[in-house]
C-alpha cells in the first residue's frame, strides 16, 4: 500500500499523460509493463496508475527512495525500449517531482 506522509519522504513523481480515448487502453498497457519493470529496480517503493473516466488521461504516481535511483531506473535501456511506440499513443507527457505538503485522512 502506498503511504503518503510528510515525514521521512521518498521522492514522488507524478506524471500526467494525455492521449486520445481510443488509445488510452493501449497506453495504459505499455505503462503497466514499464511499472512491472520498475518494480524490480533499486529504490522502488510503489507505482499507482490511474485512468480518467473520459479516456483522455493517465496519471502515474511513483514513489522512490531517492532521485538518483529513480533517474537511473528511467535511463535503463529496458525501460526506454517501448518509448517510440508509447509516443505514438500519447499527445503529451508531463512528469514532475513533488514533495508532500499535507496529509489529511479519515484516521481509519
Amino acid at each position: 500500500m502506498t503511504k503518503i506522509r510528510t515525514d521521512n519522504q521518498p521522492v514522488t513523481q507524478i506524471t500526467i499523460v494525455d492521449s486520445e480515448p481510443d488509445k488510452q487502453a493501449e497506453a495504459l498497457s505499455v505503462m503497466t509493463e514499464r511499472a512491472r519493470f520498475m518494480a524490480r529496480q533499486p529504490g522502488f517503493i510503489s507505482i499507482s496508475l490511474h485512468r480518467s473516466l473520459d479516456g483522455r488521461r493517465i496519471v502515474n504516481y511513483v514513489q522512490w527512495q531517492n532521485r538518483d535511483l529513480l533517474r537511473s531506473a528511467h535511463q535503463s535501456p529496458e525501460f526506454r525500449k517501448e518509448w517510440g511506440h508509447f509516443d505514438q499513443l500519447t499527445d503529451e507527457i508531463d512528469p514532475n517531482l513533488y514533495e508532500v505538503a499535507q496529509v489529511i485522512d479519515s484516521g481509519q
